[in-house]
């Protein structure tokens, strides 16, 4: 099933320029220009709006990106159900792992899922959340494992594997760290607005971390002083045992934090979930289906983060 053509004219309109489209499929311009011709010729209509700096889709090119991505959809769930009857344990599985936890998740359940499936074709690719759910919508990558708050979810279909605290976090010389609980024992609450006045480093504005976190200051009745933006969750605890400022991290990355830091819980006890997604109504091949269930098993089998 030979679908070139649908992926040109997709990157053209991913792209909004030809010239661009060109060189992230490595053709020429020229090409590329031909294969657009061709096809607007059979359907006896354009396909875009032409300008220098900008290609819109005219009303037929919507359509025909609607009935394009149905397409390639179609192609990946066959080819992935006739992998499944022909060549058993064997076709090819992307994923999309979150920078961090994702790849160590990745690097302990990879040897059981190679022993099961030694002839499955395995790529795993460290995306955030939001490039993964445009990747999963595109077809790009089977499945994602990815952390995020129910209201920051897609229409594609979540597999819920654990459930997991936002914390807060502050240096051990601020004076209100005298009201952490001792190491071992649950996590003291502190009120978000008790710090209104001090620095925060936070997730950048891309991050499904950050929305979480700006619906708590939303709620807390203050803007944060922000120090910092990042898009590494471990700078952030790095930055607050440098005492420069506070910040809200996932739980998971307390674990490991014993010197410098204080953790809270706050009033409301906000959380996110881990999850692997995956196209709503895509078909799962065999390795995906072994790859989600030991993922589940990793995760069942984890520290408590809530």
């Amino acid at each position: 099933m030979d679908t070139k053509q649908i992926e040109y004219i997709l990157k053209i309109a991913e792209e909004n320029n030809i010239t661009k489209a060109a060189e992230k499929l490595f053709i020429t311009q020229s090409a590329l220009n031909q294969q657009l011709l061709k096809l607007e010729k059979e359907l006896g209509t354009p396909l875009f709006h032409r300008s220098r700096t900008n290609w819109r889709l005219t009303e037929a090119g919507e359509i025909y990106i609607e009935g394009a991505k149905a397409a390639l959809q179609i192609k990946n769930t066959t080819y992935n159900r006739i992998y499944d009857v022909v060549s058993a344990r064997k076709g090819h599985l992307t994923i999309g792992l979150t920078p961090g936890r994702g790849l160590r998740m990745f690097t302990a359940i990879y040897p059981e899922l190679h022993r099961s499936f030694p002839n499955l074709d395995v790529r795993p690719i460290e995306m955030r959340v939001r490039a993964q759910q445009d990747a999963i919508a595109k077809g790009e990558i089977d499945v994602g494992l990815m952390t995020l708050a129910q209201r920051d979810q897609t229409s594609d279909t979540y597999y819920p594997l654990k459930r997991e605290e936002l914390v807060l976090i502050i240096p051990t010389g601020h004076p209100l760290a005298e009201k952490a609980a001792p190491s071992g024992e649950p996590l003291a609450t502190l009120d978000l607005a008790e710090l209104r006045y001090e620095p925060f480093v936070l997730m950048d504005k891309t991050s499904t971390l950050r929305s979480s976190c700006d619906l708590l200051f939303e709620k807390a009745g203050f803007v944060p002083n922000i120090l910092f933006e990042t898009n590494n969750t471990s700078g952030i605890a790095a930055m607050v045992q440098s005492t420069l400022c506070c910040g809200i991290i996932p739980r998971y990355y307390t674990l490991g934090l014993t010197e410098g830091v204080a953790c809270f819980s706050l009033p409301e006890r906000p959380s996110w979930e881990i999850v692997i997604s995956c196209q709503k109504n895509g078909y799962l091949n065999s390795g995906a289906r072994e790859f989600i269930r030991l993922a589940r098993e990793y995760w069942e089998n984890s520290a408590p983060l809530f």
